[in-house]
């Protein structure tokens, strides 16, 4: 291993499908699904939403969420198993995603709410979901493109998302001069955190946490945004990794990380503008008084919570892959899931 590695040369190396070329993508990917039209009526009369998907196609209804948290008049509430809660009913709007359009869990649940009579909203690249949803009244299925790995594909899957809940209503959607501007700026910081460049934080974060065990501590307003990161370690990186969020974890989980069982742990702290003040405390205390090495803050850009969350997600895809390369792991092969897929078809 070269002591200081290229990164592009790294990536034509390893990165044999391409996960770097759709990172790139991912505002443009952003900028289009947000522009889709979503052929529905406003539509507020929902006693919540419940969001299906597992994996890189239910990252989203976290983002939703935590959305909805912050500004919505919803409740929205994220399900990442089979069927659908025990207190479920059909006054309650289901958004369905599953980017291969086949993910049995979630299939299983959108039978489960359409035999019940409810109202799903799938988003898909087709499989049997396009085809459940094509033969249903009331309910809708919104394509987006194929192709990819579905942790790839966020940008086609959030914006998607985004764009339903707009029409729908359920959340509101920020005007068209706010969306372009937002997105002109996610570009700039998109193309400075791009590893092709050999430098910039996404670089030296990737380099400094080979090798480390990592745990990634936020508010609760970018929980999601960390709990994504953690994910794509484990899938783009193979890396075991934890997200945990301030204020709980200062209830618990900073004994353990101000104690010698933290040594060798590496801890990235997501902070932002807005966040409550005594949050700042105790952020600015855990940076004071852990001793993980090393431990970095990623301060959140944007004028709202989306553009924070979407700036902390793509921000941190470049870290995934960063180190993926860096211990020479094409980013895109999983082949622990592809055994359990297998395992599972015959049974």
């Amino acid at each position: 291993m070269l002591s200081d590695p290229d990164f592009s040369d790294l990536i034509s190396k390893f990165d044999k499908s391409g996960m770097s070329a759709f990172t790139r993508n991912f505002v443009e990917d952003l900028r289009t699904s947000m522009n889709i039209v979503v052929e529905v009526e406003q539509d507020r009369d929902w006693s919540g939403v419940l969001c299906l998907g597992m994996g890189g196609s239910g990252a989203g209804g976290l983002f939703l969420k935590s959305l909805a948290d912050d500004y919505g008049g919803l409740p929205f509430v994220v399900w990442t198993d089979y069927g659908v809660p025990s207190w479920w009913g059909p006054d309650w709007l289901v958004i369905a995603t599953s980017y291969s359009g086949d993910t049995e869990e979630t299939i299983d649940g959108v039978r489960e709410v359409l035999s019940l009579g409810g109202s799903v909203v799938g988003i898909c690249s087709g499989g049997e979901m396009q085809k459940l949803l094509s033969e249903e009244v009331g309910s809708i299925c919104l394509n987006v493109p194929s192709g990819q790995m579905p942790r790839s594909a966020f940008g086609h899957i959030l914006g998607t998302q985004l764009s339903a809940c707009w029409a729908l209503g359920i959340l509101k959607r920020p005007d068209s001069e706010e969306i372009s501007q937002m997105l002109d700026r996610l570009s700039k910081y998109s193309h400075d955190a791009d590893l092709s460049h050999n430098s910039g934080m996404p670089a030296s974060l990737s380099r400094s946490l080979l090798g480390r065990e990592l745990g990634i501590v936020s508010p609760t307003c970018l929980g999601p945004a960390a709990y994504r990161f953690c994910c794509q370690l484990n899938e783009n990186s193979a890396k075991f990794a934890r997200s945990t969020e301030i204020p709980e974890m200062n209830h618990n989980e900073i004994v353990a990380w101000t104690s010698d069982s933290s040594k060798g742990r590496a801890m990235l702290v997501f902070s932002c503008d807005d966040i409550h003040p005594r949050n700042r405390a105790r952020i600015d205390w855990v940076l004071e008084n852990v001793g993980a090495n090393p431990t970095w803050i990623i301060e959140c850009e944007g004028k709202s919570l989306l553009e924070r969350l979407l700036y902390a997600a793509h921000i941190t895809d470049w870290v995934s892959i960063g180190l993926a390369v860096l211990m020479e792991k094409d980013p895109t092969e999983m082949p622990a899931i592809v055994s359990l897929k297998s395992h599972l078809s015959r049974i």
